[in-house]
């Protein structure tokens, strides 16, 4: 499975953005998908998974109620709007699929990663 992330770019604070992450292979209908994000000098942070069916999503409390993820599985993409962004959103990120292990009732780890795609909050 590949995945390329893209749509980063600068915004303003209070600002959206929509990010996109599309897969290739055949099972992406079966994979439980996330997004993370990560700033230089800092650990790889969780911000939002979705399962495979998509009825069910889970959000980092730092993000929730601003941002909100979705998958569109006829298309194998994976989507995550931004709203209300801040200066503290700033991070590259990645989306990521295939769910391999769980923690607090959300997948936090996966197996395939794409290569990240950088968001920059201006204040």
């Amino acid at each position: 499975v590949q995945l390329q992330a893209y749509g980063g770019g600068l915004v303003q604070t209070g600002g959206s953005l929509r990010l996109s992450c599309a897969a290739s292979g055949r099972y992406f209908s079966t994979y439980g998908l996330g997004w993370f994000r990560q700033v230089p000098g800092k650990e790889r942070e969780f911000v939002a998974a979705i399962r495979r069916s998509g009825g069910t999503t889970y959000y980092a409390e730092s993000v929730k109620g601003r941002f909100t993820i979705s998958r569109e599985n006829a298309k194998n993409m994976v989507y995550l709007q931004m709203n209300g962004l801040k200066p503290e959103d700033t991070a590259v990120y990645y989306c990521a699929a295939e769910c391999t292990g769980y923690s607090g009732g959300a997948c936090r780890m996966y197996n395939y990663w794409g290569q990240g795609t950088l968001v920059t909050v201006s204040s």
